[in-house]
C-alpha cells in the first residue's frame, strides 16, 4: 500500500520542480518583471523668461484692388469681337473689344474732307486779303470754318478710335461683361469690363476708438512706449500667416460716427496673385512697445471655468497647473500679466500627456514642431476682452 500512494507523490514533486526552473525562461505570456516602470511621456517646454515685446491686435479687414477701372462703351454701336482673354493680366492700351466701326469711319473721312476744303479756301484768301481782293469779314470767316472743320476731324477720328475701347491700367482683366452682337453706348456709357491692379494689393481696416484711446493713455502713464513700426502681418482665412509683409500706409484722422472706429489701410507685395479683392482678412497690426515682458504662446495656454492656466514642470519633473492673467497679444504669444515671474517650464506641446501632478520629461521646444493630435488650444485671441 505504502508503494501505491508513494509514486503520484513523487511525480508532483518532480512537476512542481519543473515548473520552479522553467520560471525564468522568456517564454510568451511571462509577466514582466517588478519594478520594469515605462520611461516618463515627453512634453515640450519653453523657459519663461522677461524681455521686451512688441504688442499687437488682429484687426478685421477687407482686401481691395490698389486700382481698379471700369472700362465703358463710350461711342453707340454694335459690339463685333472681344480682344482679350478672361482673367488675364493685360497691360494699359491694349485693345479689348471692337465695336461696329463703320459710321465713324466715313464720318472720319467726310471730316477730312471738309477739312481740305477749308484748308484750301483759307490758304487762297491769305494773299488776297494783303491786296484788298477780299474783305477781312471774309477772311475772318474762311479761318473760323477752317477751325471748325479741325475740331470736327478731331472729335470724328476720337470716336473711331473709341470703337476699340483700350485697358486704361495694367492688370488683370475679368469677365465680359458683354457678348458680341449687343448694342452698347446707347444711351449711356454701357459697363464693359472691370480691370483690378492686384500687385500690390491693398487692405483697410479698422480699430475701435476705445483702443486708440486706451493706447495713448497707456503711453502718457510711460507704461507702454508707441511702436514705431509701420510693418504689417496678414492673417488670411484659413488662420495662416501670408509670407509677404506689408506697410501701413495711414490712419484716418476722423471717427467714422457709425461704427465708433478708425479707418486704416496698408499694401502688401502680391507677385503670385494669391490675395484677391473681396477676400476677408486679419491684419496684426503692431500697437506699442513693452521693455519688460513675459509671453507664452497661445498654445500653451488653457482655459478653464476659473481662469485661464498653464501647465508647468517642476524640478522634480512633475506637472503642476499654474493659474495665469494674459493681457494683450505680442504676435502669436499672450503676454502674461500675472502667475508667472520667469525661469519656469511651461509646457506648450504634448498637454494631453501632461496629467496635474503625473511625472513627464521635459524636452526645448522647437517652434517648427507640429501640435499633437487631440492636444488642447488655447480660445482664439479675438474673444479675449
Amino acid at each position: 500500500m505504502k508503494k501505491t500512494y508513494a509514486l503520484p507523490i513523487l511525480l508532483a514533486a518532480a512537476l512542481l520542480a519543473t515548473a520552479c526552473g522553467n520560471g525564468d525562461s522568456k517564454t510568451p505570456g511571462a509577466t514582466a518583471p517588478a519594478g520594469g516602470m515605462p520611461p516618463p511621456p515627453e512634453v515640450d517646454v519653453i523657459t519663461v523668461s522677461v524681455g521686451s515685446a512688441t504688442l499687437t491686435q488682429d484687426l478685421p479687414g477687407r482686401l481691395q484692388a490698389v486700382r481698379s477701372a471700369q472700362v465703358r462703351a463710350r461711342v453707340e454701336g454694335v459690339l463685333e469681337k472681344r480682344l482679350y482673354k478672361e482673367g488675364s493680366d493685360i497691360a494699359a492700351g491694349t485693345p479689348l473689344f471692337q465695336i461696329d466701326a463703320r459710321t465713324y469711319q466715313a464720318a472720319a473721312a467726310a471730316a477730312a474732307a471738309d477739312l481740305a476744303a477749308a484748308k484750301a479756301t483759307f490758304e487762297r484768301y491769305k494773299p488776297l486779303l494783303e491786296t484788298r481782293a477780299v474783305s477781312q469779314q471774309e477772311y475772318d470767316g474762311a479761318l473760323a470754318r477752317y477751325k471748325q472743320a479741325e475740331a470736327a476731324l478731331a472729335r470724328a477720328r476720337l470716336d473711331l478710335e473709341n470703337a476699340v475701347p483700350r485697358a486704361p491700367i495694367s492688370g488683370r482683366a475679368g469677365r465680359a461683361l458683354v457678348t458680341e452682337g449687343a448694342l452698347v453706348g446707347k444711351g449711356e456709357a454701357t459697363h464693359l469690363v472691370t480691370i483690378e491692379q492686384l500687385d500690390p494689393v491693398r487692405v483697410e481696416f479698422s480699430q475701435t476708438y476705445s483702443d486708440v484711446l486706451r493706447l495713448q493713455q497707456a503711453v502718457k502713464a510711460g507704461t507702454q512706449k508707441k511702436s514705431d513700426s509701420a510693418e504689417v502681418q496678414l492673417l488670411l482665412e484659413d488662420g495662416s500667416i501670408y509670407p509677404e509683409k506689408g506697410r501701413l500706409l495711414f490712419a484716418d484722422m476722423a471717427v467714422d460716427p457709425a461704427s465708433g472706429a478708425v479707418v486704416l489701410r496698408a499694401e502688401f507685395p502680391n507677385p503670385r496673385r494669391e490675395l484677391l479683392p473681396g477676400t476677408f482678412v486679419r491684419v496684426r497690426f503692431p500697437q506699442a512697445e513693452l521693455d519688460k515682458a513675459i509671453r507664452v504662446p497661445q498654445r500653451a495656454v488653457l482655459g478653464s471655468p476659473g481662469g485661464q492656466m498653464v501647465m508647468t514642470v517642476d524640478a522634480e519633473g512633475k506637472v503642476v497647473p499654474r493659474p495665469i492673467a494674459t493681457g494683450t497679444m505680442a504676435g502669436p504669444d499672450f503676454i502674461v500679466t500675472g502667475g508667472l515671474q520667469g525661469g519656469e517650464q511651461v509646457i506648450v506641446n504634448g498637454l494631453q500627456k501632461a496629467r496635474p501632478g503625473s511625472i513627464v520629461k521635459a524636452v526645448p521646444w522647437n517652434p517648427g514642431t507640429p501640435l499633437l493630435p487631440g492636444a488642447p488650444t488655447a480660445p482664439p485671441a479675438a474673444e479675449k476682452k
